[in-house]
């Protein structure tokens, strides 16, 4: 686990709040960082904040799904999950969005399926609903019909709420890359 955020509080409160469910992890206080570190770590999922210095997640996770060697690792976006996040995210390819303030067994459950998605084999076939429903929803948005019914991250990552707390209780709302 690669954990980027440039608030050393929220950074910390993740990295133990993994550790105590057994994941191995590593931080970085912001993009241009995690871009230095991330093939010598080489995790399994990279979790990013949106706002941060010199490189924010948005970028982030542009750079990594453009280098063949991070294209397919899996990306969480941690963040108040405004509609300009959302679809900036979903437009990179990101695969899962947490709303700030988020329980921590959110990011747990996000984390664990995430890998499991990797592990397997890249499909769809074993994803959960949310993940389906995101997967819908980006399509749909794709084929210009955004706003039609379809909210790409569902009730879970609420798009435009202006939240932003650094707090940690919230939901999490995969989203399914293409392709992926």
């Amino acid at each position: 686990m690669l954990v980027v955020d440039d608030n050393k509080v929220i950074r910390q409160l993740i990295r133990v709040n993994l550790e105590l469910e057994g994941f191995e992890v590593v931080t970085a206080a912001d993009g241009a960082e995690c871009l230095d570190v991330v093939h010598q770590v080489q995790p399994d999922v990279v979790t990013l904040d949106v706002v941060m210095p010199r490189l924010d997640g948005l970028r982030t996770a542009e750079r990594l799904r453009a280098d063949a060697r991070t294209r397919e690792l899996p990306v969480v976006i941690i963040s108040a999950c405004t509609q300009y996040e959302v679809e900036s995210g979903l437009e990179v390819g990101v695969d899962a969005f947490l709303a700030k303030p988020f329980e921590p067994s959110e990011l747990v459950d996000v984390v664990r399926q995430l890998m499991g998605r990797r592990a397997g084999s890249g499909g769809h076939g074993g994803l959960t609903g949310h993940v389906r429903q995101a997967s819908q929803a980006r399509q749909a948005s794709q084929a210009g019909q955004a706003g039609q019914g379809l909210d790409p991250v569902g009730s879970r990552c609420p798009a435009g709420d202006g939240g932003g707390s650094n707090g940690l209780s919230g939901e999490a709302e995969p989203a399914a890359r293409p392709g992926g």
